[in-house]
């Protein structure tokens, strides 16, 4: 070989190796930390009611709880102070989305846990989606004080998984519960979730202040894991699972966010149960509403380990500005 061609052949190498691959981040693209820093920044900005100091596209998109807001209103005027223990991040370059999950003080003195996902274009805030749960319980503040460890810590290698994997289970967590098969998804046996405080899944049993005359079955149903829930057929009250989108996840924690609007039509108050010691049927005296959410899945090893979730009720068949997709 000549030393021509040989150094022909070298300089094509050097410039494939240089030349940015398609896995790699757009030029400018807001990277893991960037967009951690932009939720916060966000977050501050809200306490401050400063639209201005963060930045937002000239054409940007604003909800809060299913309807259009412009930079100003909302939380930009009812929080009252930042969040001290209580924050999670999902941060993800791919989608260049991030969803911030946090408890906070609104202006009236009363807890606020809610729930703003950012989607950035050219360097800019594009959409700005906040979620403000019910009021939290003072009985629920216990869990809100911080996170659980589990929720923060970064899997280890040999145990986290691609996020093509996260995004599934995100999205087959919503399939497995409209159709109460547990079997859809992939449920660690330590699975716990958090619903707005409450411990909704792994409670002791014989824990106090779980009576209900009007459903026996309460306690119980609170006591099992994530997966047997499910096959007891208890969601089956839910009558659809509208507008999942599951968009957002983050390799590192193995965690994954995802938001949907749940629609309860209570066409019938009872609903069979499978397997539930001395009761078959759930009696459940509801009017029709809705509850939009946002879910956070721990995800390692190839299972959800742990969900915390937010949600307020709404009307039922609250339109929604971003529309089915």
């Amino acid at each position: 070989m000549t030393r021509v061609r040989l150094a022909a052949l070298l300089g094509v190498a050097a410039l494939a190796f240089a030349a940015p691959s398609a896995a790699q981040d757009k030029a400018g693209q807001c990277n893991r930390q960037c967009l951690i820093d932009l939720s916060d920044k966000y977050v501050a900005a809200l306490v401050a009611h400063n639209p201005k100091a963060v930045p937002l596209a000239a054409n940007a998109i604003s909800v809060e709880n299913m309807k259009a807001i412009r930079p100003g209103e909302g939380l930009w005027q009812s929080l009252g102070a930042g969040p001290s223990g209580f924050v999670i991040h999902v941060p993800d370059p791919v989608s260049e989305q991030v969803g911030i999950l946090a408890v906070a003080t609104a202006a009236d003195g009363k807890p606020a846990m809610f729930g703003i996902r950012l989607k950035v274009e050219n360097g800019k805030i594009a959409e700005a989606e906040h979620l403000i749960g019910n009021t939290p319980a003072a009985s629920a503040m216990g869990n809100l004080q911080t996170v659980r460890p589990a929720l923060l810590r970064e899997v280890p290698y040999e145990y986290a998984d691609s996020r093509g994997r996260l995004i599934w289970l995100g999205k087959s967590y919503y399939d497995a519960l409209d159709d109460g098969n547990s079997q859809e998804s992939a449920f660690a046996d330590d699975c716990e979730r958090h619903e707005n405080g409450f411990q909704t899944a792994r409670n002791p049993l014989t824990r106090p202040g779980t009576g209900n005359a009007n459903d026996p079955s309460f306690a119980y149903l609170g006591g099992l894991g994530c997966a047997a829930q499910m096959d007891t057929n208890m969601w089956e009250y839910i009558t659809e699972i509208h507008h999942r989108r599951v968009h957002i996840a983050d390799p590192v924690t193995g965690l994954v966010w995802g938001m949907s609007h749940f629609r309860h039509d209570f066409t019938k108050k009872d609903f069979p149960l499978l397997g539930v010691p001395g009761t078959t049927v759930r009696h459940m005296e509801y009017k029709p509403f809705d509850m939009p959410a946002i879910h956070i899945f721990k995800v390692w090893g190839g299972k959800i380990h742990e969900i915390e979730a937010v949600g307020w009720t709404a009307p039922y068949q609250t339109p929604d500005v971003f529309g089915a997709k």
